[in-house]
């Protein structure tokens, strides 16, 4: 569903009235792409359509704020020119040098939807020198797992497949911990939601690895179903090993996915893992809506990261920002931060945007703005739990010009998340009793939303619930209109013991030590529009 309803009068609080001149930046650029980003101009469509030119030559009508242009020549000057009605803007920049390109088909690989190509493109990738391109052109490609190097372009043309087998037997292991002479005593490669356990190799697999860009027009297909990966729907265990991800980046460096199409992963299609300054531009990531554990993108413990103009829709969180259940988490202390999302479009799945729940490390300086979050489940959703530890830190989290559609809770932080560990309905996670605080107490600081506008929610306007404890430090409402569908679909607002099924619930909010509420409404509630409980200052203009 294009997101027409962001264009009528009654979402103007969720963005201001654009007053600069139509203006992009160039994003990112190698030796056969470019990428422009809008200012001001939508959030993930533009405004109103533009023609694109380059060097004068038409590329036809395009609506997106990050837009993509293919089909360039390295070390060629490029003038893009953007034309909206009256206006226009244009860049100039120069492509990058290309020392060599590598054609997969010259090692070997058939591309013919049955051939096992994996060998043969694991030998051009070994074989690319720094400054080269290994170019997989259009075709099927059977794969099972791909091992990137440092300083690599891996380049997928327009209509090229990598088409993963299914059959576990055919993957590659990589444990969890292997026993090693040095500080940790031990090397990490294998992981598991939060913790380190044996996993097959991904489709595109990443170690110890810098200074990569995988790009082009192409698409890796993870091929998984419910007669395999996603059997018994949610099975964590398939013969020896955890299933694998789609992009599995293990300690890397400076590497960015651009213009791909991700699709039917077997579990979290992109797992950026223990790594920095990675980048997300003008992606896709398609998994259906019903498919288990199928992840957008969960960077857990990354410092540095950028998600642009990516398009979501599938069967649970969207982004999901971790940093380690408890073993990570507490020895390597390494929490996920300096992380930007934009102009991004998020449907379906069971959270926009989640922290959590395994971040026993801490998530710092997450800012999210100028985006659209259509029929998830939850918007912004925060999930951690007494013994998560002292290390698990959430604080300087903002959300900012977000228009969201058919949201079910926009808003909800969850101190008392239950699912996925074995006590998670204990009493001790359970109580809402207030307890010692001591090394297993997390900590949830400061939370911003502003201009943002929620139309036809169905359960709660918001849900934060923090821990009597340690109250939430700061939570902020500025500029924000939330909304109720006609017809309302009954669901939990947070998945934690003793909370009711509801539908038009308006704003709860528990134990929080400051509130801070700047024009907000609430339309369609049953109930009590605004219910607040120990809650230490409560500011309201």
């Amino acid at each position: 569903m294009h997101a027409q309803w962001i264009r009528t009068a009654r979402h103007v609080t969720a963005r201001t009235e654009r007053k600069e001149a139509m203006k992009f930046d160039v994003l990112m650029k190698t030796a056969h792409a470019a990428v422009i980003e809008f200012a001001d101009f939508g959030k993930f469509y533009t405004d109103r359509p533009y023609e694109l030119f380059v060097n004068g030559e038409s590329r036809g009508e395009c609506n997106k704020v990050v837009q993509s242009v293919y089909g360039l020549e390295p070390e060629t000057e490029y003038t893009v020119k953007a034309v909206s009605g009256e206006e226009s803007c244009e860049a100039t920049f120069t492509t990058e040098f290309e020392l060599t390109t590598l054609n997969v088909r010259e090692f070997g690989a058939k591309g013919d939807g049955e051939t096992d190509d994996t060998i043969f493109i694991q030998t051009a990738i070994l074989c690319c020198p720094k400054g080269g391109r290994v170019l997989i052109p259009a075709g099927t490609y059977r794969t099972t797992s791909l091992f990137l190097k440092s300083d690599l372009v891996l380049e997928f043309e327009k209509g090229a497949k990598l088409l993963a087998f299914h059959a576990p037997w055919r993957f590659p292991i990589l444990p969890g911990l292997i026993p090693a002479n040095n500080e940790g005593g031990e090397y990490n490669l294998g992981t598991w939601e939060g913790d380190p356990e044996p996993m097959y190799g991904s489709i595109l697999t990443g170690v110890n690895v810098e200074n990569i860009v995988i790009t082009g027009e192409g698409v890796i297909d993870g091929n998984a179903s419910d007669d395999d990966w996603w059997g018994e729907h949610g099975k964590r265990q398939i013969q020896f090993a955890k299933r694998p991800r789609m992009i599995f980046l293990n300690h890397c460096r400076n590497v960015t996915v651009h213009g791909l199409l991700v699709t039917n992963s077997p579990a979290w299609n992109n797992h950026p893992y223990f790594s920095d300054d990675i980048k997300y531009i003008d992606v896709t990531i398609r998994n259906p809506k019903i498919s288990p554990n199928t992840d957008g993108i969960d960077p857990e413990s990354v410092n540095g990261m950028l998600i642009a103009g990516v398009y979501f829709s599938l069967g649970d969180d969207c982004i999901a920002v971790k940093s380690g259940r408890f073993y990570m988490g507490h020895k390597y202390k390494k929490s996920s931060e300096n992380i930007e999302i934009r102009h991004c479009y998020m449907k379906h799945g069971h959270g926009s945007v989640t922290i959590g729940s395994e971040m026993a490390a801490g998530v710092k300086n997450l800012y999210v703005h100028d985006c659209i979050f259509e029929d998830t489940d939850r918007g912004l959703r925060v999930k951690t739990r007494r013994g998560r530890g002292n290390d698990a830190v959430t604080e300087n989290v903002t959300f900012e010009n977000i228009d969201m559609e058919g949201v079910l809770t926009p808003f909800v932080v969850n101190s008392y998340y239950w699912c996925c560990d074995p006590d998670g309905h204990s009493e001790y996670v359970r109580t809402k009793e207030p307890l010692p605080v001591d090394e297993r107490t997390p900590f949830v600081g400061e939370l911003n939303f502003k201009n943002i506008v929620a139309h036809n929610c169905h359960v709660a306007a918001t849900f934060i619930y923090g821990l009597p404890e340690a109250k939430i430090e700061k939570v902020t409402f500025e500029n924000v209109a939330i909304d109720f569908a006609d017809e309302c679909t009954p669901e939990y607002p947070a998945m934690m013991a003793d909370v009711d099924m509801c539908t038009r619930r308006g704003l709860f909010v528990n134990n929080v030590k400051e509130l801070v509420m700047k024009n907000v409404t609430i339309e369609g509630v049953e109930g009590e529009t605004f219910e607040f409980d120990n809650i230490d200052k409560f500011v309201q203009e």
